[in-house]
Formats: C-alpha cells, sequence, structure tokens
C-alpha cells in the first residue's frame, strides 16, 4: 500500500503535465485538419468562403486569447525585408504559373487583364489586406506562437507548416494548387522565422497577386470546384 501511494503523486503529476499538451494537440488537429476537411467535404461552393471567414476569425481569437503576440509587428520589421527574395519569388511565381497555365489552361492565361481589368485591379488592391494578411497570421504567428512547442525541432515545424497551410486549400480539390501551396508554405513559414511577419505578408501577398494576374486564379476560385465524389 505504501509503494503504491509512493508513486500515485508521480503518476497524477505526468497526467497532469501531459493534459495542456494533449489539449494543444486537440486543438491543434480541429483546427488545421477537422475545419479545412469539413469545409472541403461538406460546403457546398457559396458557403466555403463564409466558412472561411469563421475559421479566421476563431484563429485571430485563439492568437489574441494565447497572449505575448506582439501584435505591432505587422507594422514593424520592414526593414529586415529581403527584397532579393521577394524578387525571386515574383519570379518563380511567374514562371511555374504560366508553365502550368500553357499546358493545362492556355486559355486563361492573363485572362484577367484581358476581359476583366476592373476586377483584377480590385483583386489586387483587397487581396492582400482581406486574404494574404490573415492567412499569414493563421498559419505563421498562431501555428508558431500557440502550437510551436509541439514540434520543438524547427526544421519539422517548417513542413509541418506547409502540409497544413497546403491541406488548407483541399477546398479546391486541386494537385495543382496543393503542390502551388505546399512550396509556397515552406518558403512563408522559414520566412517569417527569419525576418517576422512583414516580410512573409509581401510575400504571400506578391505571390498571389501574380497568380491571379496571371490567370492562375482559376485554380483559386470557388465557382471551379468539382469534387471528385
Amino acid at each position: 500500500m505504501s509503494d503504491l501511494s509512493q508513486h500515485r503523486p508521480s503518476r497524477l503529476s505526468r497526467i497532469a503535465a501531459a493534459w495542456p499538451e494533449a489539449r494543444l494537440w486537440a486543438e491543434f488537429t480541429a483546427l488545421y485538419i477537422g475545419a479545412p476537411l469539413a469545409i472541403a467535404l461538406f460546403l457546398p461552393p457559396e458557403q466555403m468562403f463564409g466558412a472561411l471567414a469563421a475559421f479566421t476569425l476563431a484563429g485571430l481569437g485563439l492568437l489574441w486569447f494565447t497572449g505575448g503576440f506582439d501584435w505591432r509587428q505587422a507594422l514593424r520589421g520592414w526593414s529586415r525585408i529581403d527584397w532579393r527574395l521577394v524578387g525571386l519569388v515574383a519570379a518563380a511565381t511567374t514562371i511555374a504559373g504560366l508553365a502550368v497555365l500553357v499546358v493545362a489552361a492556355p486559355h486563361a492565361i492573363f485572362a484577367l487583364p484581358r476581359y476583366q481589368p476592373a476586377l483584377l485591379l480590385m483583386i489586387l488592391a483587397l487581396y492582400p489586406l482581406l486574404s494574404a494578411l490573415p492567412q499569414e497570421l493563421i498559419f505563421r504567428p498562431l501555428f508558431f506562437h500557440r502550437y510551436g512547442r509541439l514540434m520543438p525541432d524547427a526544421r519539422v515545424a517548417i513542413w509541418v507548416n506547409a502540409g497544413v497551410f497546403a491541406f488548407a486549400h483541399l477546398m479546391y480539390w486541386s494537385l495543382i494548387v496543393t503542390l502551388f501551396t505546399f512550396v509556397g508554405g515552406l518558403i512563408f513559414a522559414r520566412s517569417y522565422l527569419q525576418r517576422g511577419l512583414p516580410e512573409v505578408w509581401v510575400l504571400h501577398a506578391v505571390a498571389g497577386n501574380i497568380l491571379f494576374a496571371i490567370g492562375m486564379g482559376v485554380y483559386f476560385y470557388s465557382g471551379n470546384v468539382v469534387r471528385p465524389f
């Protein structure tokens, strides 16, 4: 009896210590796996972006609740931006996007500037603020600030981050979108860890605007979603 009583506190201590980590894993899975999967499987295309807005608000609430994140990062760190990297990402995005379009959707090449220039200008103006910035807050600061301790190896965390970023785009049911977002996620995660929010925000905004300008928006438009079942 005395032996059991001696071991009981240590067992309870281990359970208590493991609970916050288990809770974080459950939260992480629900946010980055469960929510995108539910959106992709069950929601009609016209409801997807409303669900994404709710997903974003929930993530921002978690980031605020976590505490310790300096929200002024969005206005600081601009001097640390590596503009050579921005240029390389812009060039690579243009080349890769046009290569895909030439093979898979030549009719879409520069479709917006040719046929809907006003829509393109609106996208170029609004995408950085309404899409790129919220995505970056959810997939970089929230991911690394709240869940980073679950993956203490930075290299593992970067690959996992790219994976969940690509998985969040499952709703488009496109291998092309998955590949682009996974590679982009690798670049964005490393950029955030090295130089902070302003640079990764610029990278995401530039890459996204280029994709829409050259015609890759055809793959990122919910109206074109066709589920494979």
